[in-house]
């Protein structure tokens, strides 16, 4: 798995290339980037980097050229090439040893082959490697989940995950009896639970490759005698439900598909045991209906509205926004077992899922309170607020949120709209139609995307309520009309040169530059806009009408 440097050499622009050494381990050398570097290293270099260099700096310096080469082993660089004929005519001979000591691959090209083809071949094959990489892992996300939602054993499950991965794994209940094992040291299991005279020891970090990934910063690594166990904790709606275990024969192993791989292990294990406790099951289905009335029935909030949220676990004296949230779903195809290809079945349950376990552990990340519900696609979402800076708040959880949704879910987009609460008995009411009203007018006048607070949309909302009037409707078809027929007959965008014309304040210079517009372009675009209009751009009272014509045109009253 992964682009080995043995693939790098079956290129057709390296077959006049020599591998004075490491030749033995090409199959096993991974490339996960390329870089030229030329004298002095220093932290430029990072682990598993294919290197180009010249050698420029070394010619007739044996010393300096060994203390390059050193340098590049010692940042754990994957192989080190060198382009012989211009700076150094040959490689000598002492670094030549040097690299055979350390088992390193070192590899001479000649001056006339250009680094730039190498570069662009190894990158479009890590991107091809990275592409199929993320639909493998989107594939096996789709095909455990859908195998809990068909009510699989857990043993069916993790036996998906063992055969995706190639390495031993074991799940156990949260008293730590094993409900599930595949290849996994039952000694170790043992040594875990307490019931083996084997010594145990809990690193206080892991030791893994990929310490940027969030998964990271979840797992516990054992010691148990001379072999070594990864540990993970399966939480479902807040509660320890278990563990999951794997033992690779390395560190090495948990590379970026692995950890992938296990998170959406960890995450179908947590919805397995989800759907086993029937209570569980109740008590979300009363917190979900109980968020929803809350948002949507114009209800008092009233000390029996109190005392059922209370029962709940939701503190409703807390100050909350409103945080109202619809997706777009981009479905890709996969190669992955056809038998688990049924998307219909899984894919809502399973956005829901993950939104509910990002937005719990953004929570808990910012030590806010939440309540969160779903309901035909729409995610409704109560955050505990400051009134002070509540924006930032928000934009903030929405981050944490989004970032890792996107990791695990690439092909799904968000947008939000945001409302304040508000002191009273139908805060919970009046912030929700505020968070909807917000994302509606973005979606209607911009599309689909963004994060788009109720307090921005002042000037929309001012413009929706005067735009039933008969007299503007005429007036504002009489006036948008010619720039419309003129943008459909000639493929130009007059309508949305105006805009940005205005949003800079008539600066010429400003909107060229933003409509990427040669200056004289952008003044025959504007000449067009005035002859058709017969309005006077420069003259305020036109300017304005004009504007406020395409603003309401934008918000579709007219369609």
């Amino acid at each position: 798995m992964g682009v080995s440097m043995r693939d790098v050499l079956n290129f057709d622009i390296m077959n006049e290339a020599v591998v004075h050494t490491g030749e033995t381990e090409l199959d096993q050398r991974d490339i996960e980037w390329i870089s030229v570097i030329e004298i002095p290293v220093e932290n430029f270099v990072r682990k598993h980097e294919f290197v180009l260099s010249t050698g420029i700096g070394c010619e007739d310096h044996p010393s300096i050229f060994r203390s390059f080469v050193q340098d590049i082993i010692d940042s754990g660089a994957t192989a080190l090439m060198i382009a012989t004929g211009r700076y150094v005519s040959n490689i000598p001979q002492e670094v030549l040893k040097l690299a055979q000591e350390h088992d390193f691959t070192l590899i001479e090209v000649s001056w006339q082959t250009r680094f730039s083809d190498i570069i662009h071949r190894v990158i479009q094959l890590i991107n091809e490697e990275n592409e199929s990489n993320r639909n493998r892992v989107e594939a096996l996300r789709q095909a455990l989940v859908t195998s809990v939602l068909n009510g699989c054993t857990l043993e069916e499950l993790m036996n998906q995950l063992y055969h995706a991965i190639e390495i031993p794994v074991a799940i156990s209940d949260d008293e730590k009896n094993i409900r599930a094992n595949c290849d996994f040291d039952a000694d170790v299991i043992a040594a875990l639970n307490g019931e083996r005279d084997i010594a145990v020891e809990r690193l206080a970090r892991p030791d893994l490759p990929l310490t940027e990934h969030p998964l990271y910063h979840h797992l516990n690594q054992y010691l148990v005698g001379e072999k070594t166990c990864y540990e993970l904790t399966i939480f479902s709606n807040n509660k320890k439900q278990g563990y999951l275990l794997v033992m690779p024969k390395s560190a090495e192993e948990l590379n970026w598909f692995t950890m992938h791989a296990l998170e959406h292990g960890l995450t179908a294990c947590a919805l397995y045991f989800l759907t086993e406790n029937a209570v569980e099951k109740t008590e979300i289905r009363l917190k979900d209906n109980f968020v929803l009335q809350l948002a949507k029935d114009d209800t008092a909030l009233d000390a029996k509205m109190l005392s059922k949220g209370e029962l709940l676990g939701y503190d409703l004296t807390l100050p909350y926004a409103c945080i109202v949230g619809d997706f777009q779903l981009k479905e890709i195809e996969t190669d992955w077992d056809d038998h688990y290809d049924q998307p219909g079945q899984s894919s809502l349950h399973s956005l829901n899922y993950y939104v509910q376990k990002e937005i719990t552990h953004a929570s808990q990340q910012l030590e806010r309170k939440t309540m969160s519900s779903f309901d035909e696609g729409e995610v409704i979402i109560f955050l505990e607020i400051d009134h002070s800076g509540y924006q930032e708040t928000v934009n903030h959880f929405l981050d944490m949120v989004e970032r890792r949704l996107h990791d695990q879910l690439a092909h799904v987009y968000f947008a939000w709209g945001i409302g304040l609460h508000a002191n009273g008995m139908r805060a919970f009411y009046e912030s929700y139609q505020e968070a909807r009203t917000a994302l509606d007018i973005h979606t209607d006048e911009a599309g689909f995307g963004d994060r788009t607070f109720f307090e921005e949309t002042k000037v929309n909302r001012l413009l929706m309520n005067v735009a039933d009037n008969e007299a503007l409707i005429d007036m504002v078809r009489e006036t948008v009309n010619p720039l419309i027929e003129y943008d459909r007959k000639r493929q130009t965008d007059l309508i949305h040169t105006f805009m940005t014309y205005q949003k800079f304040k008539g600066n010429v210079s400003q909107t060229s530059r933003a409509l990427n517009l040669h200056r004289q372009s952008l003044l025959y675009r504007l000449r067009n806009i005035e002859q058709l209009t017969g309005l006077t751009l420069v003259d305020a009272d036109d300017s304005f009408m004009l504007e406020l014509s395409v603003r309401l045109w934008l918000l579709k009253q007219f369609k």
